[in-house]
């Protein structure tokens, strides 16, 4: 149940190693979070993915079932011989005072086109989707992932004279919004510590050079009319923002599991309904994998 990534990568290997799979998926397509990642700039990689999957399916002939919310009775009558649950996440709301203000919208939202966003944002959470909605939102133009001249210009490099380093020596070129962006987090340590080693300086870097303030050390009072009150370090502040994007973290979307637990049908749970702390795809397809391998 659930064609996200977890669901999608133990459908492939069962499917692979003979088994008959059906796979349910409530919405209208595959992917699941690889929906929202495709379209953060820098991640278009991911419309291949799926289309890899898509293939998958086909060539393994799954019975894919879209537009389906399971219920355990129709489980119970289709009389399988394993259940897997890979029904995902919900974005976590945090408890604040004036969390159903006008100004708030969730990060889904924002990322699929749903929500508009104003000029003046502020971030709640500094983590992985923090920072690919500030990527998003400050974005200008052609992806640079899709376009090598833009890439060049954005990090100075000199692909045809090829100097020394490959370096230009000229100040980087990046096209930005005119968006005042501000990326937030509770945490005292500094904004993006916990994105990945090898990538995370540059996704720092680049949100630098389009001018979006990251402050750490934040705690949350309300909002109200006149923007979102905080504490910088203990110092209270009034941040005056038009849109308050709330990227607070995620919760294992369990309902189903739960439920067919009760009833003492054969259950796994997979993905990022078995844990849903920092969202990793890599992670969750590994696990959905290696499960799959051992029915």
């Amino acid at each position: 149940m659930g064609a996200g990534p977890a669901g999608l990568g133990y459908a492939s290997v069962a499917a692979e190693r003979g088994h008959h799979v059906v796979l349910y998926e409530a919405s209208s397509e595959i992917g699941g979070q690889f929906n929202l990642a495709k379209r953060i700039p820098g991640k278009e990689e991911f419309y291949e993915t799926i289309r890899y999957f898509n293939k998958m399916i086909e060539t393994h002939k799954i019975d894919l079932r879209l537009n389906t919310r399971v219920t355990t009775g129709m489980l119970k009558n289709e009389g399988f011989d394993e259940i897997v649950i890979a029904t995902g996440i919900k974005p976590r709301t945090p408890d604040i005072e004036g969390i159903d203000h006008p100004k708030v919208v969730r990060y889904v939202d924002v990322i699929s086109g749903k929500a508009e966003v104003g000029q003046k944002v502020a971030i709640m959470g500094a983590g992985g989707i923090g920072f690919d909605v500030a990527e998003l939102i400050t974005h200008k133009g052609k992806s640079a992932a899709l376009d090598i001249d833009i890439f060049a210009k954005e990090w100075g490099v000199d692909f045809k004279n090829h100097p020394r380093g490959g370096v230009t020596g000229v100040e980087p070129v990046v096209a930005k919004s005119d968006r005042e962006v501000t990326l937030m987090q509770r945490k005292e340590t500094p904004v993006g510590r916990g994105l990945g080693r090898t990538t995370g300086w540059t996704h720092r870097l680049t949100l630098a050079r389009r001018g979006v303030k990251m402050i750490n050390g934040i705690d949350y009072l309300r909002i109200d009319d006149d923007g979102l009150h905080v504490l910088i370090h203990n110092e209270p502040e009034t941040l005056d923002v038009d849109t308050i994007v709330i990227c607070a973290g995620q919760e294992p979307l369990r309902t189903l599991y739960d439920e067919l637990k009760q009833s003492e049908q054969p259950v796994s749970l997979i993905g990022g309904a078995y844990e849903a702390l920092e969202l990793d795809a890599k992670r969750a397809i590994n696990q959905a994998c290696y499960l799959a391998a051992a029915v």
